[in-house]
């Protein structure tokens, strides 16, 4: 069977243009001589909509939306994901697939397994389907899953062994029963770091298992703080690929269930961090009706990363840097942003700060009076930064991006309405050690962060002689602790058993718990790693629970 994976990244509740882009997915697929086009999860409104499902405006024209889609079936059938209400409980929505043929829908399939875990939750909104039927295209009977209804075999989880099962319900199972000859899952699944390895094992199990080859159709795009990497692919019986759509790109690929194996092009780990960081970004950029960003350059390694993400995704001209030295900065900082606004053909601006800074001191000193300077001074600084930006963001109408990266969130070294005011956080998911490998890698062909922002010790040159290591364990050892807490979710004894030291894993910890409402101010950043801070992340901050 000669089958169309129609891989698209639509924009949340863009009925109109998601309309277009499905149209002539459709119409192209047709021309190219499939019998079938499938288009991802919920394709119609974007994935997660959250509670814009709520708007019963935005429910009706999706659905309009579907019987559209079924007039431009009659020379190509089309698998397409939707919302749809529930015939049962008309008040009530499920997370559908239309199967339209004819120029008409021939059957419309409910989604199983509503996840409502990390950054899911589907149980808020959708009523489960209770039975799956197969369908029947040119002879060929097509089992319709939906997302985790083939997901369920195994969690993505480290904690877990791979034979562990989340639901009782087995959707593929099921199907499989009723006796099928292709097995289609049309998802909305998002980027985490390793995912895809684990994916391509887990399917082509499936496929083994159940004897028929497995279509795998995903949404790409960036959906504030989530990122889809698409890798949508046609997988044979013996658990092989024969197609692979473009990674972190809208694409279009046509295969035949009877073709031979492929062999997809291998990106490694970091190259698709980067990729999803520069998707995510540009996506949260012009779906938010932005153009262009402006980034507060210190000379250090995570505001040239950002820089150097901004560069790529929007293009050059449309990123400003602005440095803004005090009697702290170092004059290699300076120079340093300056080296990496060159090497990338961005504007950059300075404006100095200390005399503001004197100010803020002189008005500041009957209040503060004969108190020695501490973190207090030290956050005028970074907050006068923020507020410069802020006014240049206004002024210009460019979106202020953040440069924190994972570590310094998870520990609090970063400051409230400082260097933490923006729109978005780029790397805030990107540990330290992470940040230097893909600084790294960015380089590989030629220097574009300068090699000084790389290798000099890290610091937020807030007073004299300030190193990070002055109030952070080492990178290395910090980022080793706080990916076990916050993405095993490790307890403080079993971190400790992997060669930690005691007392160092129990300040880390309790200095994670203790920040939680710094993080809950921060602006969204691009989800990487299987846990990022946000919306899949939820710890009350007014506790008492201890390490």
């Amino acid at each position: 069977m000669k089958i169309a994976i129609g891989q698209i990244n639509p924009v949340i509740a863009d009925i109109a243009g998601n309309r277009d882009t499905i149209l002539s997915a459709v119409h192209r697929a047709a021309g190219l001589g499939a019998q079938l086009v499938v288009f991802p999860e919920m394709a119609t409104v974007g994935y997660p909509p959250m509670d814009l499902l709520e708007n019963n405006t935005l429910i009706a024209d999706n659905i309009a939306l579907i019987d559209e889609i079924a007039h431009a079936s009659e020379k190509i059938a089309v698998i397409c994901g939707y919302v749809d209400r529930d015939p049962r409980h008309p008040a009530m929505l499920r997370n559908a697939a239309a199967y339209m043929a004819g120029g008409r829908i021939v059957s419309r399939h409910a989604k199983t397994l509503l996840p409502a875990y990390d950054v899911f939750d589907e149980t808020r909104y959708f009523t489960p389907a209770s039975v799956q039927e197969p369908v029947v295209c040119d002879g060929v009977r097509i089992g319709i899953t939906i997302c985790e209804d083939i997901w369920n075999d195994q969690i993505p989880d480290m904690r877990v062994t791979l034979d562990t099962r989340r639901y009782d319900a087995d959707p593929v199972a099921a199907l499989a029963a009723r006796g099928i000859d292709l097995l289609v899952s049309i998802n909305a699944s998002p980027y985490t770091l390793g995912k895809n390895r684990y994916k391509w094992d887990m399917i082509g199990r499936i496929a083994r298992s159940v004897g028929v080859p497995v279509l795998y159709a995903n949404q790409v795009g960036g959906n504030d703080s989530l990122v889809f990497d698409g890798n949508s692919f046609l997988m044979d019986r013996a658990g092989a690929i024969i197609a692979r759509a473009r990674a972190f790109e809208e694409d279009l690929v046509v295969a035949d269930t009877d073709a031979a194996p492929a062999d997809p092009p291998y990106i490694e780990d970091i190259e698709e961090v980067r990729r999803a960081l520069v998707l995510g970004l540009r996506d949260y950029v012009h779906k938010c009706g932005f153009a262009d960003v402006i980034i507060g350059l210190s000379g250090g390694i995570d505001s040239a990363l950002t820089a150097a993400i901004a560069a790529q995704a929007l293009g050059p001209g449309h990123v400003t840097g602005i440095t803004m030295p005090s009697m702290f900065s170092s004059r290699g900082s300076v120079d340093d942003s300056y080296a990496l606004a060159q090497n990338l053909g961005i504007r950059i601006e300075t404006i100095a700060i200390a005399d503001l800074f004197a100010r803020y001191r002189e008005e500041l000193r009957p209040i503060f009076g004969d108190r020695p300077p501490d973190i207090a001074e030290e956050n005028i600084q970074a907050r006068i930064r923020g507020n410069l930006l802020m006014a240049i963001s206004n002024k210009f109408g460019s979106l202020l991006l953040t440069t924190g990266n994972k570590s310094e969130l998870a520990m609090g070294y970063c400051t409230l309405y400082g260097d933490m005011s923006g729109g978005l956080a780029v790397i805030s998911d990107l540990p330290k050690t992470m940040v230097y490998a893909l600084s790294r890698h960015i380089n590989r062909e030629r220097e574009i962060i300068p090699a000084a922002t790389i290798e000099k010790p890290p610091s937020a040159e807030l007073r004299e002689n300030q190193k990070d290591e002055d109030s952070l364990p080492p990178y290395d050892i910090l980022d080793g602790i706080l990916e076990r807490y916050i993405e095993r979710r490790m307890s403080a004894a079993e971190i400790v058993t992997d060669g930690f030291a005691a007392d160092t894993v129990r300040w880390v910890l309790a200095t994670v718990d203790r920040n939680e409402y710094k993080r809950r101010q921060a602006p969204p950043g691009l989800k990487i790693t299987s846990k990022a801070f946000g919306i899949g992340r939820r710890i009350p901050m007014a506790q008492r629970f201890r390490h």
